[in-house]
């Protein structure tokens, strides 16, 4: 039986996102959770599950359960999960599918993290399990540098290309009044920024951040029942993992995307061609380009001059992250591009696309190691 349109995303919340000292993982997945149920018009008693993406910054124990009793929730479903930044997506599905399967009724999904002000360690540490920290892999920048070198190798993919993702994102960040970066940027500009680990520059780079973000998950009928005003259909999801390491993969730009992508699109009943906007992951320059291609909006190899020529533009024909993703709106890994998407099936994004009916959301975690897919709608 499909779960096409059988759970909803019925509220969204946020943190402000940037630098936000003094803030604890817990103080800033509790206003999320609040402002997602406010948005939805639900009471926090009538939640019975929530799933929870673990800090990368400060991992703990039973930090679902922790934040349940800040929250002073019973939920019958609860716990983090860790797909790294695919989680959010992730947990979304688990939720939908506990709903059908009539283990819940409504769910809340939250993250939130703080490397910003706290620590980013978990970030920048160096990468011994293998071996390869003797050849300068430190942090998670050499590893997508990697496979943005074999990439354009590979295809011929060019630094003007990587920099035309930079360009779009920073662009919608810029004319996001909540985003936490705010700064236009010119290709010129871009290729004069500085390496991080060639052939990444700064602005390949997602930003760090403090924030929060959640969504409330109900059934459709449920959100009927409740006159939630603005529940935004599920139309399809599915995921894809590897469990190898970067240097150990056969083709390193080939993604779980592919997997991920084909389930999702087969549940919606939909194939690229009938999405009008996408919130694609953007961790790095490189990520965008290998996920558009591996969903199919464009042959494999083609990505770099798939996203140089317009088309994921404000007015292009795929407009992608109109809020200005991981590059410029908040390094919060995923929930915000869900956010987004919602906002733009509601028709209430700052960037609105005209007459989009459909949205299409990537999550990605560690090295493209993870991968979780959503297909949101305006109406079934």
């Amino acid at each position: 039986m499909s779960l096409r349109g059988k759970t909803v995303i019925a509220g969204i919340g946020h943190t402000k996102f940037g630098a936000l000292p003094g803030r604890s993982t817990i103080s800033m997945n509790v206003e999320a959770c609040r402002k997602a149920l406010a948005d939805a018009g639900v009471e926090k008693g009538m939640v019975d599950a929530l799933y929870v993406k673990y800090p990368t910054s400060a991992y703990e124990s039973k930090y679902g359960q922790t934040l349940a009793e800040a929250m002073g929730l019973r939920p019958r479903i609860g716990g983090v999960w860790d797909q790294a930044g695919a989680s959010n997506a992730s947990m979304i599905s688990f939720a939908a599918m506990a709903i059908e399967a009539g283990q819940c009724e409504i769910a809340l999904v939250a993250a939130s993290d703080n490397p910003k002000s706290g620590t980013r360690q978990a970030y920048e540490k160096v990468r011994n399990g293998d071996g390869v920290a003797s050849y300068g892999w430190f942090g998670i920048a050499p590893g997508y540098a990697m496979i943005a070198r074999r990439h354009m190798a590979q295809y011929g993919t060019t630094h003007e290309q990587l920099g035309a993702v930079a360009v779009v994102c920073r662009a919608n960040g810029a004319d996001n009044p909540n985003a936490q970066l705010r700064k236009a940027i010119t290709l010129d500009e871009y290729l004069a920024s500085r390496w991080i680990a060639e052939p990444l520059r700064r602005d390949d780079c997602c930003l760090v951040s403090d924030s929060g973000g959640a969504v409330v998950v109900m059934s459709a009928r449920r959100a009927k029942e409740l006159k939630v005003k603005a529940p935004v259909p599920i139309l399809g999801f599915g995921q894809g993992q590897t469990s190898w390491e970067v240097a150990q993969r056969p083709d390193l730009t080939a993604t779980e995307a592919v997997v991920s992508g084909k389930t999702a699109f087969k549940m919606a009943g939909l194939a690229p061609k009938d999405i009008d906007v996408a919130q694609i992951y953007d961790c790095f320059t490189i990520t965008p380009i290998l996920t558009l291609e591996d969903y199919g909006f464009c042959k494999k190899g083609e990505g770099g001059p798939f996203v140089a020529s317009g088309a994921i533009a404000r007015g292009g024909a795929l407009p992608m992250n109109t809020s200005g993703g991981l590059l410029s709106e908040t390094g919060m890994p995923g929930m915000q591009l869900v956010i987004e998407g919602v906002r733009q099936m509601r028709g209430e994004a700052n960037l609105q696309v005209k007459g989009a009916e459909t949205c299409i959301v990537s999550n990605q975690g560690g090295v493209m190691h993870t991968h979780s897919t959503l297909i949101l709608g305006q109406r079934l």
